[in-house]
């Protein structure tokens, strides 16, 4: 079994005045997918946004890789490996497509591997090898989350995290984009964190899963058994 690439522990996060994570542990394993499940407001955003030191006020403990990255700024912790897509994409719209995977690269060196990962990125979302001269911003919301991926990707992150991936999206542009994660995750062996509301999505994709309710863990498990369990079946699956 892989150690531990990300563990949080007793993580507490607030907006101003307004907590909304309270004494939250979680771990993501190296090269393994979670997920994060729950309602809206549950705090699964929050949680993501502390790990990158983005817009949150936190205290408890955040380690990758057995380095603690709490208090390190956003930058740092990027630099470190650490690839945030955000809810929304961010897509730079007044940029090409190729333009806005250079940002994604714009810490590394050695341009000859950037322009190899490039073509890595092509090959994983064709459509963006078409429009690779197009703005960003003229692209479906679907063509905009690859852009957002591959764009993270171009960090070379051995962390990936993803808040919502799916949102908006047609279902055969979901189901090619999970597609795209777990032969990433296969291939390469890269942890994934992924905040979603397709549940039933989100576990198919993941090894192991946490249940974020009133910004505390209520459920967390394997994948496999949190599918089975009544209360992830009722309350997220359907069931």
């Amino acid at each position: 079994m892989n150690g531990s690439l990300l563990t949080v522990r007793g993580l507490s996060a607030a907006y101003r005045s307004t907590a909304v994570l309270h004494g939250v542990d979680i771990d993501v394993r190296q090269g393994g997918i979670t997920a994060l499940l729950g309602a809206n407001g549950a705090g699964k955003t929050t949680l993501l946004r502390a790990v990158s030191h983005a817009l949150v006020k936190t205290c408890g403990s955040i380690e990758f890789d057995g380095k603690r990255i709490d208090g390190l700024s956003t930058d740092s912790i990027a630099r470190l490996g650490v690839a945030h897509v955000p809810d929304g994409r961010g897509t730079f719209a007044q940029l090409t497509v190729e333009e806005n995977l250079l940002v994604g690269a714009i810490a590394r060196q050695g341009r000859v591997q950037v322009r190899a990962d490039l073509g890595r990125m092509y090959a994983l979302f064709p459509v963006l090898g078409t429009y690779r001269h197009k703005m960003a911003g003229l692209l479906s919301g679907g063509e905009q989350q690859m852009v957002a991926i591959a764009r993270s990707l171009m960090l070379r992150p051995r962390l990936l995290m993803l808040d919502e991936p799916s949102f908006g999206l047609a279902p055969l542009i979901v189901r090619q984009i999970f597609e795209v994660l777990g032969q990433i995750n296969r291939d390469s062996g890269l942890s994934i964190l992924v905040v979603e509301q397709n549940a039933q999505l989100a576990l198919d994709l993941a090894d192991h899963a946490y249940v974020l309710e009133m910004g505390r863990v209520a459920i967390s498990g394997s994948a496999e058994t949190l599918k089975t369990d009544p209360r992830v079946r009722a309350a997220y699956l359907g069931i």
